[in-house]
């Protein structure tokens, strides 16, 4: 699927700083700017190395900086807003096209020359390569400049007047990093200069840092001879060996190719979600294994979205291998029958707050096991889903434990232990203490799972019977006559009537509870409720604590998370239990195709090719929050995979 923008696109900059690129390279590394070529986050970045896998990025070079020289004219290229509005690079005017399929690509045209642009990543290294075509069917020469714009500083911080740059001939040192470079363009030496006040238009409106620094004291220019087309090519890598530029984007290419070859999926929109879910898998050096990103650009590897995610951008995909190093990273990581939520980084140890990713990790477990028959595996990760079982039976951390009628309560005190975790001080917007509604659906889908397990390793217990008990008591107690629908929570506030999207869940996965009447009422009553073309909201709209707008500084952005908030990856189970309730009908695909369609024009519009986290509750529109997350591609890619299947 290949995305094409015109000039009607950037009619404004603010317009055209609507959307963005990314690039990855597996380590936790990203490039991503906006598709004018300017950058309205902190975070955005030419290049942003990751120096230890995945979350020790450092923004290297924060932007490219580029003109071309008609005479004694000179012309931005690129786009940037400063605070002093009197700076602005509007390059955008002359930005003809905007493309990207594979690596995104621009093309300029300024009085008779022409400048084609592209840029990739290469897979496993922090190396960079942007090829510029210049052709110039002008009488005189042009000359065609870029200046990098570095920083050389940690993810989020700035450079300051103190921090010096050494630039050598091949390579650019400072704060003990060295990035190194090829060109077949001439390097010349400028003052050294500190750049102030870059405006960021995204993080202003979200209260985060508006103001940016960058560094500069180089430029690479090449001229370009009266009608004929030259070449400028800069490769920056954090390794001495550099590969030609061409070479970069043709592997970037071919890797992608084959992401789409391996998914073995149909639909064009699924082949785009399949490049776009390997974006977010990266290795990890701390386990030496594989792991998920949750999001881009904020986010680092958390358990519980990894195990969401995983079942779509994995093994929905056919990427088997990096399922099993997941999941055996998870295994080692196990305490007490909780899975890490977050990982050690340097000498931390993980944080284990989380109700779900446990549970969840038998799922995926299952998953696979569906995709595969893969029984030696299952005995491999049978010893950690007993221990999960036996933990919960009898109590673990964070107030997580059976209950005597076999369900599960979870939460105390501040403890956030499901995917609707804020905190603000001392204050929870959504705490649900007590027993969560999809957390006993997981839970009965877990215990499913451990008696089908069993009767396949042989080595069976009680989990069918306790099953049962655990039906039997949700089907009593968490039933709603009056909404037709189930309750979010039982803990005996006002909270358990409230209409949310966890109750989805209890539908979709694989074992559920309710009979097929109740769980059509549950589906329908979600889609009049909660759903939207884009996600599911997290409240019903006439709930007095619904707020329909995401925004502002963070205080209002957390009021706001789980409080009718639109989240895109609940669609995922929506859609899964849609066709479920309808048998998988050739109508019932129709309908799911007919709707999902319409998120194609959300993969146009933030992040191109990716689905973000959130929209606004009231009128979701614009994508909020993370411009690429990885639950809300996996989620999808089931939903397509599920369509695809026989």
């Amino acid at each position: 699927m290949k995305f094409v923008y015109g000039k009607q696109d950037w009619v404004t900059r603010e317009r055209g700083q609507k959307n963005c690129y990314l690039l990855t390279n597996g380590l936790g590394g990203f490039s991503s700017g906006s598709m004018i070529g300017s950058n309205t986050r902190n975070d955005h970045a030419f290049i942003m190395a990751c120096v230890e896998p995945p979350n020790h990025r450092y923004n290297m070079i924060h932007r490219l900086e580029e003109e071309i020289c008609l005479g004694k004219n000179c012309f931005h290229l690129s786009s940037q807003e400063y605070v002093d509005a009197g700076l602005n690079e509007e390059g955008y005017r002359y930005l003809s096209a905007f493309s990207f399929e594979d690596y995104p690509k621009w093309i300029y045209q300024v009085e008779g020359a022409e400048i084609v642009k592209k840029i990739a990543m290469k897979q496993g290294e922090n190396l960079i390569a942007v090829k510029y075509e210049i052709d110039n069917r002008r009488r005189e020469p042009v000359i065609f400049r870029v200046t990098p714009h570095l920083q050389f500083t940690p993810k989020g911080e700035q450079p300051e007047n103190k921090q010096e740059f050494v630039l050598e001939e091949s390579c650019i040192s400072s704060q003990g990093h060295t990035l190194y470079f090829r060109t077949d363009g001439m390097v010349k030496r400028i003052p050294d200069r500190l750049v102030k006040n870059l405006y960021y238009a995204y993080d202003a409106c979200d209260g985060r840092k508006e103001k940016g620094n960058t560094f500069v004291n180089h430029f690479i220019e090449k001229q370009v001879m009266p009608q004929t087309c030259t070449g400028l090519e800069i490769v920056y890598s954090m390794k001495k060996t550099l590969d030609c530029a061409d070479q970069v984007i043709q592997e970037a290419v071919e890797y992608r190719k084959k992401l789409v070859e391996t998914s073995k999926l149909k639909h064009e929109a699924a082949k785009m979600l399949a490049k776009s879910a390997d974006q977010f898998v990266a290795e990890r050096k701390s386990t030496g294994g594989k792991t998920i990103l949750a999001g881009f650009p904020f986010f680092e590897d958390w358990g519980r979205d990894t195990m969401i995610a995983l079942a779509g951008c994995c093994i929905s995909t056919g990427q088997l291998e990096n399922v099993k190093s997941i999941l055996r990273t998870f295994a080692v990581y196990c305490k007490d029958g909780l899975m890490p939520n977050l990982f050690p980084e340097g000498k931390s140890e993980p944080r284990y707050n989380t109700a779900d990713a446990a549970l969840l990790f038998i799922q995926a477990v299952y998953l696979y096991y569906q995709k595969t028959q893969d029984i030696p595996f299952i005995a491999e990760m049978w010893p950690v889903m007993k221990e999960i079982i036996a933990c919960y039976r009898k109590g673990t951390l964070h107030g997580i434990g059976m209950d005597e009628d076999g369900l599960i309560y979870a939460g105390k005190g501040f403890d956030q232990v499901t995917w609707m975790d804020v905190r603000i001080g001392d204050i929870l917007p959504t705490p649900r203490h007590g027993k969560p509604v999809e957390i006993n659906a997981y839970w009965y889908n877990a215990l499913c799972v451990m008696e089908e397990f069993g009767e396949v390793l042989k080595d069976r217990g009680d989990y069918g019977s306790l099953a049962e008990k655990v039906r039997i008591s949700f089907q009593e107690k968490f039933w709603n006559e009056e909404a037709g629908c189930l309750k979010d929570v039982l803990s005996g506030t006002n909270a358990d009537t409230q209409i949310r999207c966890n109750q989805i869940w209890a539908v979709s996965m694989p074992f559920t509870m309710l009979s097929k009447d109740k769980e059509r009422l549950v589906v329908d009553t979600v889609f009049e409720k909660l759903y939207t073309p884009y996600g599911l909201r997290t409240l019903a709209k006439e709930d007095k604590e619904f707020h329909g707008v995401y925004g502002g500084e963070m205080l209002a952005r957390d009021l706001a998370y789980h409080q009718g908030t639109v989240w895109v990856f609940p669609m995922g189970a929506y859609y899964l239990a849609y066709l479920k309730t309808r048998n998988y009908s050739k109508e019932a695909k129709e309908k799911v195709e007919e709707q999902i369609e319409v998120l194609t024009s959300a993969m146009r519009e933030g992040c191109i090719g990716q689905l973000p986290e959130i929209y606004d509750g009231a009128n979701p529109s614009f994508s909020r929050g993370c411009f690429a997350q990885a639950w809300s591609v996996g989620e999808i890619l089931r939903v397509y995979e599920a369509l695809e299947r026989k």
